[in-house]
């Protein structure tokens, strides 16, 4: 049976980050004091980096160590050269890992250069990783603008697992700024399914702005229905969103 998403309205990005980071920080803590690891699925891109500037603080002012915590990134473009400057696995250590005490083999990325004869079984890998790790217990997610989850737009089966991913022009373009252009963006991408998203225990939506009030919206309010991929969440008992005002501004109930 569905349930109704869950959503918190702050008044602003920082605030909500301030209290996802304690979230995080205290299933960080309290794996520790059991001898487990804490297994996180992180993103990339400008939504979450109010969080990650929160956990660096954390570790930096408040001594949260993060050396039993494993990562899982959600999605990566297909197609760039190791080390490319625009690949989430750059931008995760830019912005978070290289701030951290992170071990170096408990961080967990798609391949931006497997080939396609490959990638089924690169996939398939990478779900069983996650499987290896017990599963991801704390999920980080964005709403795109028109109610996306990460780069998948087009209708799949709620139960779909990693797969590769061919990208929309509207993504494309949203991204040819950090590229140089869209004829330099890549195709397409791998991204975690819906499946494995909703095998994580606990998942974090997170919206801020008036751009992402309308997909906000679609997704809150509508019913569970294939053609809006992210209204699986709504069968999800611990799934909650994460909303400055701005993004809330067009809910009922807000």
């Amino acid at each position: 049976m569905p349930f109704t998403p869950q959503y918190r309205v702050f008044s602003t990005r920082d605030s909500a980050s301030v209290q996802i980071a304690a979230e995080i920080a205290h299933l960080i803590r309290d794996r520790a004091v059991l001898g487990r690891n804490a297994v996180l699925g992180l993103i990339a891109g400008k939504i979450p980096l109010p969080l990650y500037q929160e956990l660096i603080y954390l570790h930096r002012e408040e001594r949260l160590s993060f050396g039993n915590v494993v990562t899982f990134n959600l999605d990566e473009y297909l197609g760039l050269e190791n080390g490319h400057p625009a690949s989430f696995r750059s931008f995760m250590r830019r912005n978070l890992f290289d701030h951290i005490d992170i071990k170096p083999a408990n961080i967990h990325f798609l391949s931006a250069t497997i080939t396609d004869p490959r990638a089924f079984r690169h996939c398939a890998n990478y779900e069983a990783k996650i499987a290896r790790a017990g599963g991801i217990d704390y999920q980080i997610l964005g709403i795109g603008r028109l109610g996306e989850i990460g780069f998948i737009e087009r209708q799949i089966a709620f139960d779909s697992r990693t797969h590769r991913v061919l990208l929309s022009e509207r993504l494309r373009k949203e991204a040819a700024g950090a590229f140089g252009g869209i004829s330099r963006v890549p195709t397409h991408a791998m991204s975690m399914g819906y499946g494995t998203i909703l095998k994580a225990r606990r998942i974090a939506i997170l919206a801020w702005g008036a751009a992402k009030s309308h997909g906000v919206r679609r997704v809150i309010e509508s019913p569970v229905a294939i053609k809006l991929g992210a209204s699986c969440l709504h069968t999800h008992p611990a799934a909650q969103f994460f909303l400055d005002e701005l993004a809330a501004s067009r809910l009922k109930h807000s």
